[in-house]
């Protein structure tokens, strides 16, 4: 697992961190870890996993959950993990 940009996390990069570390361990700590980090252009702390899910969050938000489409390189955003996994399975259908 890498770390990226969070040497020093100001508070509400913390926060989001927190919150991060909360849906991973409620909702899919059976998943690999691939990075955590924060992304300086977009604002938000993320937990990338192997499995193309990647749970963010920004300045203390509530935890939304990322899959991208690698093919096309869209992004789409769903509020909960089952809503995540279910549009996994649909991309990963495609191809």
């Amino acid at each position: 697992m890498n770390y990226v940009n969070l040497e020093n996390p100001a508070y509400l990069e913390a926060k989001s961190l927190s919150k991060l570390w909360e849906s991973y361990s409620e909702n899919c700590s059976r998943e690999d870890i691939f990075e955590v980090g924060f992304n300086q252009n977009s604002g938000y702390v993320y937990i990338a996993l192997e499995n193309n899910i990647t749970l963010v969050s920004s300045f203390g938000q509530d935890v939304e959950y990322l899959v991208t489409d690698f093919e096309t390189g869209e992004e789409s955003f769903y509020e909960t993990i089952e809503e995540a996994y279910y549009n996994l399975d649909k991309i990963e259908e495609q191809y």
